[in-house]
């Protein structure tokens, strides 16, 4: 039989081994930035009609990053592949077809299957598809004959193992930070140079920068120039993406979008070219600062005002006068202003958190939890 061929075997072996790195690749990259992945997720439930599914999407977004991660060290090491062979099968027939329809029905930028770590298009992770799906056939029919459930001791172990490893690594860089930062806003960026050379770059190009900004209210997209003022109306538009313009769009993730604001007009500048240290204290949501985190963000406020540093407030709930806004119990406030929700957590993966600048350039991000004043 073809199954029972050496060159079968080998064969098996291989497309065994793509798959399974591909896997172990993907899912890495994915469960060390949970945010991003949920992200991700709330796009694609957005575009095809599950909005109230939003809530879930964090636990939703460890646990398939987890599963796929598991799966890829499973199919390395060996353990149970036949079961593993059965997921892998479905789980491509799905995503093949999921990404079909995003290169062609409803189109979305970037598939996300290797995170922020590499950018794919849909028609690339279509393709990617198409390659793997085979292979997957191939792993699926050479173990067809073993039983499913006849778990060894050993593999027993390690499928506990691999599945602490997965699940317990997402956990972590949600309660954190993510362990390998892929995304624009890193320690060592400066963010005004690099929001300005990122344009003059695609000025200079030919290419005419647009941002793509959905209305909060009625779910349309529209692109702006980055000159238009609506874009920056935050309460109104939440960011979508940004795109240049040339003879073959491209999608990059610049930074010009970044802009802060409050009743006073743009601060971004102020801000982010102040000499010294700069305290951004990044505040998804009010309501939602436990009380350990206000006591840190308090202490952190009373610390930069003995050294003489400038800390601010950033938050995408609206703001409709200037605002100051203190932490835990005591006095100490600091000035509010708005900031886009999707820059934010491109920024820092965070509820609450703090970016620190030094002479414009980020030295150090910290989630409230990590937050050692």
């Amino acid at each position: 039989m073809i199954r029972s061929s050496r060159s079968f075997r080998i064969i098996a072996r291989i497309c065994r081994i793509v798959l399974a790195c591909t896997f172990v690749a993907s899912g890495f990259t994915k469960v060390i930035d949970p945010w991003g992945t949920a992200l991700k997720i709330n796009e694609y439930l957005s575009i095809y009609g599950f909005e109230r599914l939003e809530p879930w999407s964090m636990t939703f977004s460890i646990w398939l990053c987890g599963a796929e991660l598991m799966m890829g060290c499973m199919l390395l090491f060996r353990v149970r592949v036949r079961m593993v062979s059965i997921f892998a099968l479905l789980s491509m027939v799905f995503f093949t077809l999921l990404t079909l329809l995003s290169a062609t029905w409803i189109p979305v930028e970037d598939c996300g299957c290797f995170g922020d770590a590499l950018k794919l298009t849909p028609w690339q992770t279509f393709l990617k598809n198409l390659v793997l799906l085979p292979m997957a056939f191939v792993v699926w029919y050479r173990y067809r004959p073993d039983r499913i459930f006849a778990f060894k001791p050993a593999e027993i172990v390690c499928a506990l193992f691999f599945f602490a490893f997965s699940m317990g690594l997402g956990t972590f860089c949600y309660r954190h930070l993510p362990l390998i930062d892929f995304l624009p806003y890193k320690v060592g960026v400066n963010i005004w140079e690099e929001m300005h050379a990122s344009a003059s770059d695609a000025g200079d190009g030919g290419a005419e920068l647009r941002l793509v900004y959905r209305d909060r209210a009625t779910g349309r997209e529209r692109e702006f120039a980055l000159d238009d003022p609506e874009w920056q109306d935050t309460t109104r538009w939440e960011w979508v993406a940004t795109r240049i313009d040339e003879e073959l769009p491209v999608v990059e993730a610049l930074m010009s979008e970044f802009s802060l604001r409050d009743a006073d007009g743009d601060a971004t500048e102020r801000i982010l070219t102040a000499p010294g240290r700069v305290y951004l204290v990044c505040v998804t949501e009010f309501d939602g600062v436990g009380r350990s985190c206000a006591r840190r963000l308090e202490r952190l406020v009373r610390r930069a005002q003995a050294e003489g540093a400038l800390a601010v407030c950033l938050t995408p709930e609206p703001l409709s006068e200037v605002t100051y806004r203190s932490f835990g119990d005591g006095a100490d406030s600091v000035r509010c202003y708005n900031i886009d929700a999707t820059v934010m957590k491109t920024m820092l993966r965070a509820r609450t958190g703090v970016v620190v600048l030094d002479d414009g350039v980020i030295v150090r991000k910290r989630n409230c939890r990590d937050v050692r004043p």
